[in-house]
């Protein structure tokens, strides 16, 4: 069976400084699969790639098995794959819900958007809550909440989550998380950047580990997590 993305020896330069170097990895529907690594690894940079922002100098990316080499980022959120950015980016002066239905800005099928505006209301009641206050005046975990339902509006085949934990205070942390896995166990397809690799691990059917542009181990998110070099490096244990 063919991979819903597959991804193989993508390049990306930014100039003469090559930021991903030749990595492939895949992700089969209703998995969750997660990059690890340190700052300045290459994972923001792969997730960006990936939805179109930034170009690659090599390799070929394709998704629902079409290659996206010449796919504006417009229509590759058409295709189904949605991108929930790291440092969220959401719309502070317009409403909560506005926000969300932007998230539904090429779709045209109103009853379909109600109904999953109300998806994210009960996936995230705060939202629900407060969905005519200005985006602006929710907390940080709020506003990754409605970055997350946003990325949902699209229906994606795919989500991209870059980072949804960062700078988050644990118990909202624990929320994302728990949410992710609401997902996940609801059959969405994830594949997840994440700082907090034990968090992320745990989710996971598989992760890779990535350092400075490479993909340097692979294997199952219970593998990973009990590697001895990944609990050194990643989970702070000696």
């Amino acid at each position: 069976m063919t991979a819903l993305l597959e991804v193989e020896d993508l390049r990306v330069a930014y100039g003469k400084i090559e930021a991903v170097k030749g990595i492939s990895f895949t992700v089969d529907a209703g998995e969750v699969v997660t990059l690890i690594g340190t700052n300045g690894a290459g994972k923001t940079t792969t997730l960006r790639t990936l939805s179109g922002l930034l170009k690659p100098v090599g390799g070929q990316i394709k998704f629902a098995g079409r290659s996206l080499k010449k796919v504006p980022a417009h229509q590759i959120v058409s295709l189904g794959l949605a991108h929930s950015p790291e440092g969220r980016h959401i719309f502070p002066r317009m409403t909560i819900e506005d926000n969300l239905r932007l998230g539904a800005f090429l779709r045209s099928d109103k009853a379909g958007i109600e109904k999953d505006i109300q998806r994210a209301y009960d996936l995230f009641p705060i939202l629900g809550e407060r969905r005519k206050q200005a985006a602006g005046t929710l907390s940080g975990g709020e506003q990754q909440m409605l970055a997350m339902g946003r990325a949902l509006m699209s229906q994606p085949k795919l989500l991209m989550l870059d980072e949804p934990s960062m700078g988050l205070s644990p118990i909202m942390m624990q929320k994302i998380m728990a949410t992710i896995a609401e997902l996940k166990a609801q059959g969405t397809t994830i594949l997840l950047v994440e700082q907090n690799a034990q968090a992320a691990l745990s989710l996971a059917d598989h992760g890779h580990v990535m350092e400075i542009g490479k993909i340097v181990l692979s294997g199952t998110g219970q593998d990973l997590l009990h590697d001895e070099s990944v609990r050194k490096a990643y989970l702070g244990e000696d």
